[in-house]
């Protein structure tokens, strides 16, 4: 296979040198994480190392950024927030349509991942790990350049976005996990900065109102809603990614920063 097949464009370089920037936002009180001053230390726990990147998407998939200690004690979650280019050289994520048989969220649409198993070593494994189990994407072709803030669920899960970038989206095979994935299927990244096939429900909880984003989405194999915390999350990553604030009021849960 030539060097140009397995290449990743300059764009897909230059997004992932600048997520190794990134230092998640901390909420006051919250010691989930590791609070480190030294700028060349990943808030996460892990080191942003220097890199030469070439044009190879194989030298891009094979120099992940080094990975954060392994957590302990509340239940933990992580989920691949994984981007790649199409023809047009626009980003796009995988999405996941979950089985309707699975005794939580059956049906709705969410990110590649799941919970942390005793093995994992950080939540970069527990990520990947997953997303290879559910849709057969294998690490080796995806670049990890950040891990954004932990997420807090009203059942008290702590759930980790981990972005990972796929330089050749052809070298991914899907095998859908049928147990636990209906469907596979990828939308525009920029689409959750947009107020277009978006309407927002207000919510309350323990006297906090906030508001659920759902956005309507048609692929080839079939028509979706992203809502809720997937939504959430995406929004969050457009808005690092393209570094712009959305089209329309986010109001995000306060529960999302702070332990349940």
């Amino acid at each position: 296979m030539d060097s140009k097949s397995l290449g990743a464009s300059h764009r897909l370089i230059d997004l992932a040198q600048r997520l190794r920037l990134f230092k998640p936002v901390s909420p006051p009180g919250n010691n989930d994480d590791n609070s480190i001053e030294d700028p060349a230390v990943h808030q996460n726990g892990f080191k942003l190392i220097p890199q030469e990147l070439g044009a190879s998407g194989a030298e891009l998939a094979a120099n992940p950024i080094a990975k954060p200690p392994e957590r302990v004690g509340r239940k933990r979650a992580a989920v691949l927030i994984c981007l790649f280019e199409d023809e047009e050289g626009d980003l796009r994520v995988i999405l996941t349509k979950r089985s309707s048989t699975l005794s939580t969220h059956s049906g709705d649409v969410s990110l590649p991942g799941g919970k942390t198993d005793e093995g994992d070593a950080n939540d970069i494994e527990t990520a990947l790990r997953e997303a290879k189990e559910e849709i057969g994407l294998d690490p080796s072709l995806v670049n990890v350049p950040a891990v954004l803030e932990p997420i807090y669920t009203k059942s008290g899960m702590v759930v980790v976005p981990v972005i990972g970038i796929l330089p050749d989206k052809r070298a991914f095979k899907p095998i859908p996990n049928t147990a636990e994935v209906e469907a596979i299927f990828d939308a525009p990244l920029a689409m959750f900065l947009k107020n277009e096939n978006r309407r927002a429900e207000e919510r309350e909880w323990m006297g906090d109102k906030y508001l659920l984003h759902f956005f309507d989405y048609e692929a080839e194999n079939g028509k979706y809603v992203i809502w809720a915390l997937t939504a959430g999350i995406l929004i969050r990553t457009a808005t690092l990614v393209y570094q712009q604030h959305p089209d329309f009021q986010e109001r995000r849960p306060k529960f999302w920063t702070r332990s349940c």
